[in-house]
C-alpha cells in the first residue's frame, strides 16, 4: 500500500495549542498522552463529573484566535505561543497557573461571548468524542481540498493527531469498521469526524481565512474530514512507520 504516518500532534489543552511529537506510546483504549488533557471551561459551562461535551469548553469554533496558540509541553510545564500575546509558561495543575492562563486567553475573547472561566480536567482526554479516540486524517485529502479552494490550508486547523501519506484523497472513509496497524500499535476506525467553523481559521493568524464547510459540501456532500479510532493494542508509534490494514 505505501502508507506512512507523517505526523503526529498532540493538543495538552483542548481548543488552545498544538505541538508536533516524533514519537508516542499508545495505550489500549485511550487517546494520545496528555491529549485534551486540560479544557477551558466558559463562564456559561454545565459541567458534569468527568467527560464533558465541548459545547461547555472556549474553543476555535467560537473564538478563532484561539486558532493561533501553540504550545509546547515540557514534563512539567506548558509554555504557549499566540502571535498577538507574550509567551506564556505555567504549570497548570497549580491556581497560579489556571489564573495566568485565564488572564492571557481573555484578550481573544470579545466582549459579550462567555469568556474563559475554569480550567478542568477528566483524569482523561477531554476528546470531542464520550470515548477516549485517535483522529486520523489523510494528506492527500487536505491537498484536494486545499486546491479545490486555490489555498495551501496547512494542517494545524484541522487539530489531527495521526495524519497519514501515500492514501488516495478521501480514501480514509473507507476505513471505518477496519483495523490499523501503526508500529507496535494497533487502532480501530469507528466513525468520521464531523467538523465546524474552527475548520475554517487560519491558523498562523487566528483569522478566518476559507469556508471549508462549503468546500467539503462540495467535493463530499458532509462537512465530515478525517476518521476517529480506538486503540486496541498498545504500542509505541514514530514518523515514519509503516501503516498496514490489519487482517
Amino acid at each position: 500500500m505505501g502508507w506512512r504516518l507523517a505526523h503526529i500532534f498532540r493538543h495538552p489543552i483542548k481548543a488552545h495549542g498544538r505541538e508536533a511529537l516524533a514519537k508516542v506510546d499508545l495505550t489500549e483504549g485511550r487517546c494520545l498522552p496528555l491529549d485534551r488533557h486540560w479544557a477551558v471551561a466558559h463562564d456559561a459551562a454545565m459541567l458534569m463529573p468527568g467527560w464533558n461535551p465541548c459545547m461547555n469548553f472556549t474553543r476555535g469554533a467560537k473564538v478563532p484566535g484561539l486558532q493561533a496558540i501553540r504550545s509546547v509541553w515540557d514534563g512539567s510545564t506548558l509554555t504557549l505561543t499566540h502571535p498577538d500575546l507574550a509567551p506564556l509558561t505555567i504549570d497548570p495543575d497549580t491556581q497560579a497557573g489556571e489564573a495566568a492562563l485565564l488572564d492571557w486567553l481573555r484578550p481573544l475573547h470579545s466582549v459579550g461571548r462567555a469568556g474563559p472561566a475554569k480550567l478542568v480536567k477528566a483524569g482523561r482526554g477531554m476528546t470531542d468524542t464520550d470515548f477516549e479516540s485517535v483522529s486520523i486524517l489523510n494528506l492527500a485529502s487536505n491537498a484536494a481540498l486545499g486546491a479545490q479552494l486555490g489555498a495551501d490550508l496547512g494542517l494545524d486547523r484541522w487539530r489531527a493527531n495521526l495524519w497519514l501519506d501515500g492514501i488516495e484523497p478521501w480514501a480514509e472513509c473507507d476505513l471505518i469498521g477496519r483495523d490499523l496497524t501503526i508500529g507496535a500499535a494497533r487502532l480501530r476506525v469507528v466513525e468520521p469526524i464531523g467538523r465546524c467553523r474552527a475548520t475554517m481559521v487560519d491558523c498562523a493568524t487566528g483569522q478566518i481565512d476559507h469556508d471549508t464547510l462549503a468546500a467539503l459540501e462540495r467535493a463530499r456532500g458532509d462537512t465530515n474530514f478525517g476518521v476517529y479510532a480506538t486503540v486496541i493494542q498498545s504500542g509505541p508509534i514514530q514518523t515514519g512507520d509503516v501503516v498496514e490494514l490489519a487482517a
